[in-house]
């Protein structure tokens, strides 16, 4: 069966994920909250489907499900600097870049040009009126290459402590820190990443940001995308917690952690703004993998964010570690149904929907089956002995380009004995949270059909909730 026009990949719109009307979009950019909106920039092709000519796409939301989309906010100047890759974008609440017009504060974006003989710089462009109409910097760039291929990405906070602005760059296998007053004059202050953590592919889009511990203390997380080198082959997103004292994050982590095991969520960065209004690091990213993401079968568009999730650091008996959970807004989409037809769940085909799976532990291997009436099944299963959850979908509907597979994603507890799955599904996706999200799955699905047919081995209970923006 072909899928390659807009009848046939209909069905794969999701329904309560972001996806751009119409080309290709990749990397979440500039994501600013201000004055009750978040702002969503992203990777965008205006002139196809496939990675090419990158500019910032726009979006906004007040409630992170419903999106409106807007013209262009940056646009690519081949001729000129080049195409602009990822970047973010902040508040600046006091003007210190002076870029305000004395209205309200600015919104100034960093991110990265990337000339036509591939040469990356940093520059800004800024916002007076509340980030919906852009204007570059005149003087870009504003941080010049320093002789480094992969040079980009550039991430900034404001530091409440120091009184500083910090960037986080992506520079070959390190993440440098550079500090600035003014977000225009930067200087470089140190780096992170020699011997530590996962060097399989380059590193990508950093965020640095501070949590509060269960115990009220406050510690600094370092997000870095890799690509290739994750987990479950191509493109993931590590994480290190540690300290940061203005110019340097150290941290004692000795292992390798994952934010999400699954194939499909890569890049992903936080909103800034937010901690002035409820000191939340909400997080989404680009819901793709590059061995495939050129060629998978939607259309007319190419590309979907995750669904935004809330990152929480979490005490285990291995020291912190980062949980990250659909945020407040998807829960809220909540609507509890249980239809049961011949010892099988009959799920909704037109909406998106989650699973509520809990077992227990000492039954042994449990496996949950999704499947539509062309034999096509994506299957979750436990197993014991490894103490992993392991998502099958060769079977699954596509399956070209390397996309069958089965991604494996160790507990990090064998307590307690209850284990509770929750599995949100939305057309073309299966996000995967367990231990409260200490454990976590998101792979992209492109069945021919709906799956409309749930069943469970041995004991387990099921929970159905509709997910209705």
């Amino acid at each position: 069966m072909k899928h390659n026009n807009f009848t046939e990949s209909a069905q794969w719109r999701p329904s309560i994920h972001f996806s751009p009307e119409k080309n290709w979009i990749n990397d979440p950019n500039g994501m600013v909250y201000f004055e009750g909106v978040y702002h969503l920039f992203y990777q965008y092709n205006p002139d196809g489907d496939r990675h090419a000519n990158m500019h910032w796409g726009h979006a906004t939301s007040t409630n992170l499900v419903n999106w409106q989309h807007h013209e262009i906010g940056i646009y690519a100047d081949p001729d000129g600097l080049g195409y602009i890759f990822s970047g973010g974008a902040v508040v600046d609440i006091d003007n210190t870049s002076g870029l305000g017009n004395g209205k309200q504060p600015p919104l100034v974006a960093t991110f990265t040009h990337h000339s036509e003989d591939e040469v990356q710089v940093q520059s800004l462009a800024y916002s007076q009126d509340g980030g919906f109409t852009w204007q570059e910097y005149a003087n870009n760039p504003v941080l010049p290459n320093l002789g480094i291929k992969d040079f980009r990405d550039p991430k900034v906070i404001w530091d409440e402590i120091n009184k500083q602005w910090v960037m986080a760059l992506a520079a070959g296998q390190e993440i440098q820190f550079f500090v600035s007053n003014n977000l225009i004059n930067w200087q470089l202050v140190s780096a992170f990443g020699e011997g530590v953590g996962a060097h399989g592919g380059v590193w990508e889009c950093p965020d640095l940001f501070p949590l509060t511990t269960p115990s009220g203390q406050t510690k600094w997380v370092l997000l870095v995308s890799i690509n290739p080198g994750g987990p479950n082959k191509g493109s993931a997103t590590q994480y290190f917690i540690g300290d940061f004292d203005g110019q340097q994050f150290t941290s004692e982590q000795t292992e390798t952690l994952w934010l999400d095991y699954g194939p499909d969520n890569y890049a992903g960065v936080t909103w800034d703004g937010l901690q002035t209004v409820n000191n939340k690091r909400i997080f989404i990213a680009w819901m793709s993998n590059w061995t495939y993401a050129n060629e998978v079968p939607t259309h007319p568009w190419r590309g979907a964010m995750t669904l935004p999730r809330e990152l929480t650091l979490v005490e285990t008996t291995n020291g912190l570690a980062l949980a990250n959970m659909p945020s407040n807004e998807i829960l809220k989409l909540r609507s509890e149904f249980n239809i049961k037809k011949e010892d099988k769940f009959v799920v909704p085909e037109d909406c998106a929907y989650e699973v509520v799976w809990t077992f227990d532990r000492s039954s042994g291997n449990n496996s949950l089956t999704l499947a539509n009436s062309e034999n096509e099944r994506l299957v979750i299963t436990y197993d014991v002995n490894t103490n992993m959850l392991l998502l099958d979908r060769r079977q699954s509907g596509w399956t070209d380009h390397g996309f069958a597979q089965v991604a494996k994603a160790p507990l990090k507890s064998m307590e307690p004995s209850n284990i509770t799955v929750s599995i949100f599904i939305d057309k073309s996706s299966a996000e995967v949270f367990c231990e409260n999200g200490l454990t976590t799955l998101t792979s992209t699905i492109f069945p021919s059909r709906p799956y409309r047919d749930l069943t469970t081995s041995r004991n387990s209970v099921v929970k159905c909730f509709k997910l209705l923006p």
